[in-house]
């Protein structure tokens, strides 16, 4: 499932009488929020969690006019996203072996890899540091520059040299971890 896929408004948001600016903000911003989400946790249902989380606490504190408010929102989306992955990480060694998947596949091979794969970015992204993880999340969910320097409350002139570093760090999380198997 694409990032595209998530639902564009959940059904629970059009059952409350909000604020028309928040209204606005919430209509025009959450398929990107819950995109950012998405890139992250790799479904669908935890994205739209993590959205309502992050648009909950935004409506919580903040003003919906606010120029900050999508810059916040992104990179809440994507805060929020990783602590999630986090979370499962702990979860998961606290936990007793799941029961196997009895559901058959087309390629079990090639389903296999790609699981593996997407396993090792997110365990490469929980084990780099927040600002880190969180700038490369947010460059490839498709923000600009100037976007990414806005959510993170930098200087767009900082952002390609802080992606490159970030990208680094990355690429040997994902060496390491692989060299740990």
């Amino acid at each position: 499932m694409e990032a595209s896929a998530v639902v564009t408004r959940p059904a629970a948001a059009s059952a409350m009488a909000l604020p028309a600016a928040f209204e606005r903000l919430f209509v025009r911003e959450y398929a990107r929020v819950a995109g950012i989400a998405f890139r992250v946790l790799g479904d669908a249902v935890g994205a739209e969690d993590v959205a309502q989380d992050v648009f909950v606490s935004f409506y919580r504190k903040h003003d919906p006019e606010a120029s900050y408010a999508p810059s916040w929102l992104y990179a809440a989306s994507a805060h929020t996203a990783l602590n999630a992955v986090r979370g499962r990480k702990r979860r998961e060694k606290r936990e007793t072996s799941a029961a196997p998947d009895l559901e058959r596949v087309a390629d079990p091979e090639a389903d296999a890899i790609a699981s593996e794969d997407r396993a090792e970015v997110r365990a490469a992204l929980a084990r780099l540091p927040e600002r880190a993880a969180t700038l490369l999340v947010l460059r490839h969910s498709g923000l600009t520059y100037a976007e990414v320097a806005a959510a993170l409350g930098i200087g767009v002139d900082q952002v390609g040299t802080r992606l490159r570093r970030a990208q680094d760090a990355f690429k040997r999380e994902v060496i390491r971890g692989t060299a740990g198997s």
